[in-house]
């Protein structure tokens, strides 16, 4: 999984009038939700925030969210807000994960190398991209990769056979198909 260390400051302001400002400073508004009780207004210095999130963009990652009051929380990130005119920040959705305790991600399936049977004509077929994983968040791997390599016409590779890390266990069917080579 990756990781990310990202500082913030408790934000005091609210409103459209105020965010506006802030936004104006180079600075982005931001919430954490912390399952249960009372979600944390922050805010981020805009530059930083965005170099960060596009770094990890459409994978798991769990941030460090280090903030000026001297605690520290890790999150997911949950939404991420643009302004569909100027293509810049306009909010961050944050939700609090504990590291001790497992979650389910979706991760996704990378393809290694080229099949033997598409040299003879066959049909690369990939019928799942993403699996579902659960464990520790840690743990979780960026992605599982597939060898392809010695795949023939008529092979396929089920989810079940994916490798998966020590404490993963894989949530989604473990009969299904995630690629075949078809005969064309």
């Amino acid at each position: 999984m990756i990781t990310k260390e990202i500082t913030a400051a408790v934000r005091s302001s609210f409103g459209k009038g105020p965010m506006r400002r802030l936004r104006g400073t180079g600075r982005t508004p931001g919430v954490v939700y912390c399952g249960g009780s009372e979600a944390l207004p922050l805010e981020f210095e805009t530059k930083v925030l965005y170099n960060h999130l596009l770094d990890i963009q459409g994978r798991n990652a769990v941030i460090t969210l280090k903030i000026d009051n001297g605690s520290e929380k890790n999150a997911l990130v949950k939404e991420i807000q643009t302004d569909p005119v100027k293509d810049s920040l306009y909010h961050t959705d944050f939700l609090e994960i504990d590291l001790d305790k497992p979650a389910k991600f979706e991760v996704p399936i990378t393809f290694k190398g080229k099949a033997k049977g598409v040299d003879l004509g066959g049909i690369v077929d990939v019928s799942a991209s993403k699996v579902k994983l659960e464990g520790l968040p840690l743990l979780i791997p960026n992605d599982c990769v597939v060898d392809i390599t010695n795949m023939a016409i008529g092979d396929k590779v089920i989810i079940g056979d994916l490798p998966l890390p020590e404490g993963v266990s894989l949530v989604s069917d473990a009969k299904k198909v995630c690629i075949s080579i078809t005969a064309p």
